[in-house]
């Protein structure tokens, strides 16, 4: 799974304790009780009315359809679990239309939940499935909330999620007490930082601003227009390119001064794409690994030296060179 720690999440749900009472099977459809009457489609009677064609299970068929699957992989038992449950999404997937509107997605993703629940659901420890059922539903609910309920996420731990869903509610429980709900009340009470607490409410307050948007209503100029850009302009790649080529330069007019030992090591260790060792080149003179290393450090000096007599802005230019 993508988020390994769903299964918790849904301890931030509220009433978490209990299984939901599920849609009565008896329950009236406006939509399919206007015979012949022209009105206007609403798909979420419609799934509901769809959803009270599946009957309700018993514990006795729910454990039977669980052995069922998870013995034999028996899809059509799956099926029934899932079908026989989906009221029970509805009435979770309700708990939350005040953080998002959209009944119908929080629905799709509590039947994800569900259908996971059916997957990893064992019959032989003697619950019954919605029970179990209920925290798989919560959290993909609550993760589907938390991930997109704005363009910028806003709870990415245990702690920003608890205080999203739990923050008005605590304010408005303090202000009915008679209290004043300040951070520091509210902290203590929920088991979270104070910090946390502030960040939150300063995120809930303020609202997301997209950089295409237009700066004015009316008008094609947008808030990315008057970002500065990260790119490097005309000027300064072409000032790069002559500070490189004058580089280049110089550090060959460098290498035609060096001769012997010193003309080796520069050319075949230090401005080589495969270096020598300092073990080949002592071997190839005669001398240790240590003393081409001195000459090697003498000749780097030497460099820096020539580069910042001719410009001091060739320092940072060079640096991997002398170090």
């Amino acid at each position: 799974m993508a988020d390994d720690d769903l299964p918790a999440e849904a301890e931030l749900g509220a009433e978490d304790s209990a299984v939901p009472k599920v849609i009565p099977e008896d329950a009236s459809d406006d939509a399919d009780s206007l015979s012949g009457a022209v009105v206007p489609y609403d798909p979420l009677q419609r799934y509901l009315s769809e959803i009270r064609r599946h009957p309700l299970l018993s514990r006795e068929e729910e454990r039977e359809l669980a052995i069922r699957y998870k013995e034999k992989g028996d899809i059509e038992a799956a099926y029934r679990l899932v079908t026989g449950n989906l009221r029970l999404v509805v009435m979770i997937a309700r708990d939350y239309q005040r953080a998002f509107k959209n009944l119908l997605d929080l629905v799709q993703e509590g039947n994800i939940g569900l259908m996971e629940a059916v997957r990893n659901f064992d019959p032989y420890r003697g619950i019954r499935f919605p029970s179990y059922a209920v925290w798989w539903i919560r959290a993909y609910i609550i993760r589907y909330v938390m991930n997109n309920w704005r363009m910028v996420k806003v709870g990415t731990t245990q702690a920003q999620r608890k205080l999203f869903f739990n923050l008005q509610k605590e304010k408005d429980r303090l202000e009915a007490e008679g209290f004043r709900p300040g951070p520091k009340l509210i902290a203590q009470r929920l088991d979270v930082k104070e910090s946390e607490v502030i960040e939150m409410d300063q995120r809930l307050s303020a609202r997301d601003l997209s950089v295409d948007a237009p700066v004015n209503e009316g008008e094609e100029s947008t808030m990315l227009d008057f970002l500065a850009s990260k790119d490097a302009n005309a000027e300064q790649t072409v000032a790069d390119a002559e500070s490189r080529e004058l580089i280049s330069r110089k550090i060959k007019e460098f290498g035609e001064t060096l001769t012997g030992k010193d003309k080796v090591i520069f050319d075949r260790r230090l401005m080589a794409e495969e270096p020598l060792t300092l073990q080949d080149i002592g071997d190839e003179y005669g001398i240790s690994r240590e003393r081409v290393r001195q000459i090697e450090e003498r000749i780097k000096k030497k460099l820096k030296a020539y580069l910042l007599s001719v410009s001091k802005d060739m320092e940072d230019a060079v640096v991997d060179i002398i170090r």
